[in-house]
């Protein structure tokens, strides 16, 4: 769990306001040059980078995200795109093609999302809250319906791919 100082910090306007349009370029960066064995969110959160195929162009986006791997392997992720009122456009691509890869600690899993229903995020809202301390600060902000996915693991083990080639 996120030291409280660092969820009262994710609340506020101004990190709302900066943080979106700095920490992904930050965290893509410093994971590329680092081969994946760095990501600077996680310093703070738990984060995991998602792969999806774009529905327009085809193709491969990448996006580190705040998410919470269960037990079970599974992981949580919200689209909350830091309470703004629009869909951030990974989640948008996984309704498309729900095929995508999850790479954290340098070792990708193939992954099939689904997203959750209204009924579902209330039985998961803890999982929620691990993977996005913020959701409710969010969700009142963004003024729509947050989707939440389910990544499921297509393999228990993570593929084999060479990861930065």
């Amino acid at each position: 769990m996120p030291h409280p100082l660092v969820v009262r910090l994710g609340t506020t306007r101004a990190f709302t306001r900066i943080a979106p349009h700095v920490l992904p370029r930050c965290d893509l960066l410093v994971h590329r040059l680092t081969r994946g064995r760095l990501l600077p969110s996680r310093l703070f959160v738990d984060t995991i980078m998602l792969t999806t195929t774009g529905h327009r162009s085809g193709r491969t986006r990448t996006t580190p995200l705040c998410a919470h791997q269960d037990r079970d392997g599974t992981w949580i992720v919200v689209a909350s795109n830091f309470g703004r009122s629009r869909d951030p456009a990974w989640s948008t691509n996984l309704l498309h093609d729900p095929r995508a890869t999850v790479t954290t600690h340098a070792r990708a899993w193939p992954v099939i999302a689904r997203q959750l229903t209204t009924h579902e995020k209330q039985q998961q809202r803890p999982r929620i809250l691990l993977a996005l301390p913020v959701y409710d600060t969010y969700a009142a902000r963004a003024g729509r319906y947050i989707r939440v996915f389910c990544l499921t693991p297509v393999t228990a083990q993570p593929t084999d791919r060479a990861l930065f080639t």
